[in-house]
Formats: structure tokens, C-alpha cells, sequence
């Protein structure tokens, strides 16, 4: 259940502006309550008896709209102008009447236009076509996709329309009348008439503000344009009839900017839905009677506050602690023996939901932990590599599902590191800066439960890339969480974007299908992960002839839930052949 505050905001639609360009004449502003007003300039072009004019004066609406509405509801926004008015007459001639009025609304972004209608019993002084609601498109045809709201009467207006006239009367006509809109007499001889309210229902999107705001994007905002947001058709005579059309825009003169009318006349937040999290128990599957062990809770879905409590079995394990970065951890001392079903419940926070750890993590104590596992560490790559060429060294440990970090040494000075997977395979991005046989080690430092390890001395041939070749960079678009058994699509992008390859997109040091085209810079492949667990997802372009080849860094793929268990200890060994499920379709 959401709580919104409402708030009526006055901003300005020209309302005065529309008197200010009848003929030459200009008006006193309306006498419509505001609260905040912008200007309005207007270039009426009488037919006859006087030349173009410009006018600019200051007008208001008054905006009635929710400052927040939670992301997929239903809302209202009502749009009401002040009185406007018009003289009896300008230049000697006789104001008739005034008609083909138009405003221009952008239907707002971030939301779905429900319906749009004008409220009843809200106008007054107006005669011809009765007002209404339409949806246009850019070239003023109705459209039930188009981008604009257009107050007239059926669109019948001076341009931007197939009704279009500007010397013939039509939509909504305002006749001169000297009476204010309560029908008094006016003492100036000025015709006051009321455009009606406009009420939009919108459906919330999932995020953002909706922003109300009068047409001036693109040509709209430009000087004398038919498009522009207000438009209407005077009519005076002297002898011969006179008709001038006016065009309006929020700017203080006609050769300024567009002003703050141009920006939004209210909006409103959207609070996003809170989002589903998942709860996963991460930790040894073996631990020493009466020495701490670190157990975490990874909670997905990017949940950043909140607290975790561990459960060991039924039994609270430790206080209730804080979720940062989507993490918490305890260090608890176990003293009894045998095996402990460890589970973690997740407290939520604004924006996530609670959740509970599907399955528990065993944890066996006993009271003489076992010795570490053996491990052994292999270098897979790169053997070969061009200088200034990004690339990834790559490592694997045995068994798979260690954890922990492999170092690689370069020519036994300078040291890179990166996590392993769940595959077992590490990669680092790289750069040699030399030509020359490089010698590259790997070592794994060790984790609980499992010994390091190093691999031999692992050769790299590094040669200078041909003078013509265009050097390349690839970067490989950010992977993050990925439930299992839903289908994503990887894209790498390749700079320049005209260079010509391909692209082999891996996870560790397995393919993800055959290499993809790139075109115009970006190479995508689909992808379905079916095992839980933490990877590296890479991109490396093969360039066509005249451009260099290079590596993505890699970016981290997640995959929520338990890590599937296997021979070789620990959180066990996966089988490459069915980890990934189906890799580039």
C-alpha cells in the first residue's frame, strides 16, 4: 500500500497570449490564480490591415497531479487553463471572433496513456465544434501510438493537421461577445472564455518520473512553427475581413531560448515495485571442533541493506547481521561434532523482499578437521600474444570448486591475480609491453580445505603486430546474476566499429558455441546457464585481415543457488559438458 501526496502546481500555457496576438493588440495579463508563471511569445500574421506582430506576456495553468505513485498503478492528471481573453477590437478593425484553438500536450515517457477526456461543466464562452481529446502523431494525424495530446475542436486548427485553414473558421470558436465569463459585461470590451479541463489517467511504467509538459520538441519549439504547442485563428474586420494566424512558444521574446515552460509542468516519481531476492549459504564443507569458521549469505538481486540471520538447524546461529553489497558473513565456533545444517533468512529492505536459503549448506565438524585437499595448477593460455594486444592469461585448478586466487607471475617480476570459479579456471587480463618468449607462472595460493599449488613455467611468444594493422579493443557488456534456466544474450562490442572478425565468447576456458560475426562493432550469442555458481565470461575478437586481434576483460557471472556436488571434495566437480546448458543456441 502506497501513500501519495498530492500537489497543485501553476505554470503557464499562454493563456494571455492567446488575446496578446489578435490583430496588433495587446491585453492586461488574465486574472486566473497562479501560483508560478513562465512567458509566452506569440507572431500573429494578419492577412491584411497590419503587418506580423509579436507579443509576449506571462499566462497559467493550474496542474493537479500525484508527486508519487507506486510502479504499475493507475493515476489521474487534470490540466486546467486560467480565463483568457481577447479585445473587441485592434488597429481599427473589429474583432469577430476567435477560433481553431489548439494545445499541444507530450504524451509523458515512463508511463501508458489510459485515456484522456475533457471534464464536463469545466469551459465556458465556447461555441463551433465542441472541444475534445486526441491522440496525434508528429505530422498532426490521429494515431492511437502518436506522442502528442491535442486540445481543439476535432482538430480543426491553423496547421499540423489534415483540417487545416488559415482563412476560414472552424474547431473551437470563441465569438466576441464584450461579456466575462460569469456573462457580465466587460468593461474594456474584452470577450473572456474558458478552455475546458482536461483530465489524462495514466498507467505508472516501472521506474522514473512522468513529467507533464506542453509540445516543443523538434520543430515545436521553433519560431512561427504550426507545430508549436499553442496555436489559434483571429478574425476582425475593417472594410475586408482579416484573419491572423498565431503560433506560440514558452520563450521571453522571439529571439530567446525556450524557457522554464518548456520543462515539465509537474511530475511525478515513480516508486519502483520491491524486487525478488534469493538467499544463498556459502562455506567449507568440513570445519575444525572449536576454531572459527567465516559462513556468508549472498542475497541476489542487487539488495543493499536489511539484515541476515544464520540458522543452524533450528537454532539461531549468532545475532542477526547487516546485508552490504548483497553480502553478510559470521565467523561462529562450532563444538559438537558431526554434521550441521546451516541456513540463512533474509530480513528485506525498502526496495527487496525477505527471503529464506532453499536448501541448507551441511557443514561436518569434526574434532580433527582433515587435511587439506591436493590440488594441481594448470596454465591453459595465452602461448602466443602481440604486444600492446589485450589479453586474458588463464588458469586452471583441480579439483573444481576450490575458491581462492591464482597469481600469475610474469617473467617472475610483475604479479596479476584473479578469483577461480566454480569451473576451477581463473583470468586475468593482461598487456605485454615487449617482444620476446615470456615466461608466465600460475600459482594457486590455497583456500580452506584445499592445499596451493603452481603450474611449470608457461611460455609466451609475444611479436610486434604489423605496422598497417588497426589496433582493436573489445569490452564485453557487463554479465552479473543469471537464474538458471533463463536465457541471456551476451554482447561484446569492438572498437573501431568497422573493424571486421569475430568474436568467440568463453565461459572460463570453455566455449560458449562458434565464433559470431561482428557487425557494426557488436557480436552477440544467446546463452542458457543450468548450474549454480561464480564464472568468467570472456570476449575475444579475431580480427580480419588489417586489424590486430584483442581480449574483453572478464566480467563475473553469477548464478544463483547451491553449487551441485561431485567427486573431488569440497563443493565438487562440474561437468563442463552440461555446465552451461545450451551455449550460443
Amino acid at each position: 500500500m502506497f501513500v501519495y501526496s498530492r500537489r497543485r502546481i501553476a505554470a503557464p500555457i499562454a493563456a494571455t497570449a492567446l488575446a496578446s496576438g489578435v490583430i496588433l493588440a495587446g491585453i492586461p495579463a488574465s486574472a486566473a490564480p497562479v501560483t508560478t508563471t513562465f512567458g509566452t511569445s506569440c507572431l500573429a500574421t494578419p492577412s491584411a490591415v497590419a503587418g506580423p506582430t509579436t507579443q509576449s506576456q506571462s499566462g497559467s495553468v493550474i496542474v493537479d497531479a500525484p508527486e508519487s505513485i507506486g510502479a504499475g498503478e493507475t493515476f489521474e492528471v487534470t490540466i486546467q487553463p486560467g480565463p483568457i481573453a481577447f479585445p473587441g477590437s485592434a488597429s481599427g478593425a473589429t474583432v469577430q471572433n476567435v477560433s481553431r484553438i489548439k494545445v499541444d500536450v507530450d504524451v509523458p515517457a515512463n508511463a501508458t496513456l489510459v485515456e484522456a477526456t475533457i471534464v464536463p461543466g469545466t469551459s465556458a464562452g465556447l461555441s463551433g465544434v465542441a472541444p475534445n481529446i486526441l491522440r496525434v502523431n508528429e505530422n498532426g494525424n490521429v494515431d492511437p501510438n502518436g506522442t502528442i495530446l491535442r486540445l481543439s475542436g476535432n482538430n480543426q486548427v491553423i496547421g499540423n493537421s489534415p483540417s487545416s485553414s488559415i482563412n476560414s473558421e472552424g474547431g473551437i470558436v470563441v465569438k466576441a461577445t464584450g461579456k466575462n465569463v460569469d456573462g457580465s459585461n466587460n468593461a474594456d470590451g474584452y470577450t473572456q472564455f474558458q478552455l475546458p479541463q482536461v483530465k489524462a489517467v495514466l498507467k505508472a511504467g516501472d521506474s522514473g518520473d512522468v513529467a507533464m509538459k506542453v509540445r516543443t520538441g523538434g520543430s515545436a519549439g521553433a519560431w512561427n512553427n504550426d507545430r508549436n504547442f499553442l496555436t489559434f485563428l483571429p478574425k476582425a474586420t475593417l472594410v475586408i475581413t482579416a484573419w491572423a494566424p498565431t503560433r506560440c512558444t514558452p520563450r521571453d521574446a522571439e529571439n530567446g531560448p525556450l524557457n522554464s515552460g518548456a520543462g515539465p509542468l509537474a511530475t511525478t516519481r515513480i516508486i519502483e515495485a520491491d524486487k525478488a531476492t534469493t538467499t544463498t549459504v556459502v562455506g567449507p564443507a568440513n570445519a575444525k571442533n572449536g576454531t572459527p569458521v567465516t559462513l556468508s549469505a549472498n542475497v541476489s538481486g542487487g539488495a543493499n541493506g536489511g539484515t541476515v540471520q544464520f540458522f543452524d538447524g533450528d537454532n539461531p546461529l549468532e545475532d542477526a547481521v547487516p546485508v552490504t553489497g548483497g553480502s553478510a558473513s559470521i565467523s561462529p565456533t562450532f563444538t559438537e561434532d558431526g554434521p550441521h545444517s546451516i541456513t540463512a533468512s533474509y530480513s528485506g529492505a525498502p526496495g527487496f523482499l525477505a527471503s529464506t536459503s532453499a536448501s541448507a549448506k551441511i557443514v561436518t565438524v569434526t574434532t580433527d578437521a582433515p587435511p587439506d585437499a591436493v590440488t594441481t595448477t594448470a596454465t591453459v593460455s595465452p602461448s602466443t600474444a602481440k604486444v600492446g594486444q589485450d589479453v586474458n592469461l588463464t588458469a586452471k585448478v583441480d579439483p573444481q570448486g576450490t575458491g581462492g586466487t591464482v597469481d600469475f607471475i610474469v617473467d617472475g617480476t610483475e604479479t596479476v591475480s584473479a578469483p577461480v570459479g566454480t569451473d576451477g579456471v581463473a583470468v586475468a587480463p593482461y598487456t605485454f609491453t615487449s617482444t620476446g618468449t615470456h615466461k608466465v607462472v600460475a600459482k594457486f595460493t590455497g583456500s580452506p580445505g584445499f592445499a596451493p599449488s603452481a603450474a611449470p613455467a608457461f611460455p609466451v611468444s609475444v611479436t610486434t603486430p604489423a605496422p598497417a594493422d588497426v589496433e582493436t579493443t573489445t569490452i564485453l557488456d557487463a554479465v552479473g546474476t543469471v537464474q538458471k534456466n533463463t536465457p541471456v544474450t551476451l554482447k561484446a562490442t569492438v572498437d573501431p566499429s568497422g573493424a571486421t572478425g569475430k568474436v568467440q565468447f568463453k565461459v572460463g576456458d570453455t566455449l560458449i558455441g562458434g565464433p559470431v560475426d561482428v557487425v557494426n562493432g557488436v557480436a552477440t550469442v544467446p546463452a542458457t546457464f543450468y548450474n549454480s555458481g561464480t564464472y568468467s565470461v570472456t570476449a575475444e575478437f579475431v580480427g580480419a585481415s588489417g586489424y590486430t586481434a584483442s581480449a574483453s576483460a572478464p566480467q563475473t557471472l553469477t548464478v544463483p543457488g547451491d553449487t551441485d556436488g561431485g567427486p573431488g571434495g569440497g563443493t565438487g566437480s562440474l561437468d563442463l559438458g552440461t555446465l552451461f546448458g545450451s551455449l550460443g543456441g
